[in-house]
């Protein structure tokens, strides 16, 4: 119901749960900011020999789809925010896309002028006002800073970690070597302040599933 119409939904298993969905997040259910919110990504081919978009499986449009405002695309609430994770190949590396040949007829795909750049990526973003009918435009280009991973945010770290453990729940074929230890590691590095015990409730969640997968491999 609540994809249908565009609504809201929330597991309430908890007193705490319930104060942060009914109390802490409440507005943000209630008041729309923007609505047929899409986002797409064009990775510069000169830096990305290939990327893969984590999670979000069921909720990928066409890239056709992206400048069509008759396409219903997910709504944004004031304080909200959306994260998205890409797994990036880096040019020169091997991309591993078993089952398919080299197209026989492929032409040369002609360089444009930003594909020069130091661009690594451009963001574009399309976005209703929540009372209109045509969508806005957002476009942003994201320079390659070439960071390490020891410099990136402790919001960069522990959004990492869910995705951990988003694989492994669903026990996703790009995994690799993932583990239940893994994403531990990693969000109990960057829980950080975690002033409402957000952060802390997840490294809970994941202690709980460790224990029931080691169980049930046990068996």
């Amino acid at each position: 119901l609540a994809d249908k119409g565009n609504g809201n939904y929330a597991y309430i298993d908890t007193a705490a749960e319930g104060r942060k969905v009914l109390g802490e997040q409440l507005s943000g259910t209630l008041l729309t900011i923007a609505k047929d919110v899409k986002i797409q990504i064009e990775f510069n081919q000169r830096l990305v020999a290939g990327y893969r978009l984590i999670g979000y499986e069921n909720r990928l449009l066409a890239d056709r789809d992206f400048n069509d405002d008759a396409k219903d695309a997910g709504e944004i609430g004031a304080g909200h925010t959306v994260t998205a994770l890409y797994e990036i190949v880096p040019a020169g590396q091997k991309v591993e896309n078993p089952g398919v040949d080299d197209l026989k007829y492929a032409q040369v795909p002609q360089a444009t002028e930003g594909a020069g750049a130091n661009e690594l990526l451009t963001v574009k973003l399309r976005y209703k006002e929540p009372d209109g009918e045509e969508s806005k435009l957002l476009s942003v280009g994201v320079v390659n800073g070439n960071a390490g991973y020891r410099n990136a945010s402790e919001n960069f770290k522990f959004a990492s970690s869910v995705a951990e453990f988003g694989m492994l729940l669903r026990d996703s074929r790009y995994k690799g070597q993932s583990s239940y230890d893994g994403a531990l590691e990693l969000a109990r590095a960057s829980t950080g302040a975690d002033l409402r015990g957000y952060r802390t409730e997840f490294v809970k969640l994941v202690e709980t599933a460790k224990s029931l997968s080691e169980r049930a491999s046990a068996r």
